[in-house]
């Protein structure tokens, strides 16, 4: 991991006590930790009211003293970023876990558009899950959630953040207005290594940056870089290892020539397909 900026939080490897999980696990599969997490949208570690349609589980840490922060204090962003397999969702729940373990409240949000592993629950690529709440857009949280059980929130995960287009203003909002610390994981680039949705757009508000960087599937050095290995070009395009590879500088070039090749080879194809017609 490349820190630009010491994040506060702690990103060293803890204990989740969250599930493992197959890709292909039903809904009903739970968090199996020691606080018997249930399967709801949000979970909390103070008791709050939320909405009927959002129910929250209380989290409580015996050996825990300290009281948990108030929506008046002053909030914080912090922001992880990097190619796809790096590990942003996984840092993401650690930080989260140790948020949780401070006595203080927890939302969890991801985008509606990431459906590979059902929409209850935000999951690693190996398997690690916490419940959360998918939303297409994060102006509509606040009510979704309830007005005053928002209020009582003292920390928001975010995760895909990239599929956001309202993230600056919700993340601006949450932390200069309503006190809250915000926690987002997102790609900082697309496989065209091209800003991607509105992540860049709050760095400049964030209190913490953390670049992560996965392995080069090819040399086994340090990955910056996501390769798509497909011919489609729409900018989102949702999938796992079946279409994307992390990949060093060297390997992205060389491999960018390969797949633009074979794009060319494949168009000629169809071309010449359709003039026999």
């Amino acid at each position: 991991m490349k820190a630009l900026i010491a994040p506060p939080f702690s990103l060293t490897p803890m204990s989740l006590n969250l599930s493992k999980i197959s890709p292909l696990a039903s809904k009903s599969n739970l968090c199996n930790s020691t606080k018997n997490v249930q399967n709801l949208k949000f979970f909390c570690t103070k008791p709050i009211m939320a909405s009927p349609r959002f129910p929250v589980v209380s989290l409580q840490n015996r050996y825990l003293h300290t009281e948990p922060s108030s929506s008046s204090s002053s909030g914080e962003i912090h922001v992880i970023v990097g190619p796809m397999f790096a590990g942003k969702t996984t840092t993401l729940l650690r930080s989260i876990q140790a948020e949780t373990e401070k006595g203080r409240s927890v939302a969890m949000i991801k985008s509606n558009k990431d459906t590979r592993y059902g929409l209850d629950s935000v999951v690693t690529h190996d398997g690690v899950k916490l419940p959360c709440c998918a939303l297409a857009s994060l102006s509509s949280f606040r009510q979704k959630f309830g007005p005053d059980a928002y209020d009582q929130l003292d920390v928001i995960g975010i995760d895909e953040a990239q599929f956001f287009e309202d993230l600056y203003d919700f993340c601006r909002e949450a932390a200069d207005h309503d006190g809250k610390t915000v926690i987002v994981a997102g790609l900082d680039g697309d496989y065209l290594r091209r800003s991607f949705g509105s992540v860049l757009d709050i760095i400049p508000l964030a209190d913490s940056v953390t670049k992560l960087t996965a392995r080069c599937e090819f040399c086994g050095k340090h990955a910056y870089f996501t390769l798509r290995k497909t011919e489609e070009t729409q900018t989102e395009l949702i999938g796992g290892s079946d279409i994307y590879m992390p990949v060093c500088r060297q390997h992205y070039v060389s491999g960018q020539v390969v797949v633009e090749a074979a794009r060319i080879v494949l168009e000629s194809q169809k071309a010449q397909c359709g003039s026999y017609l």
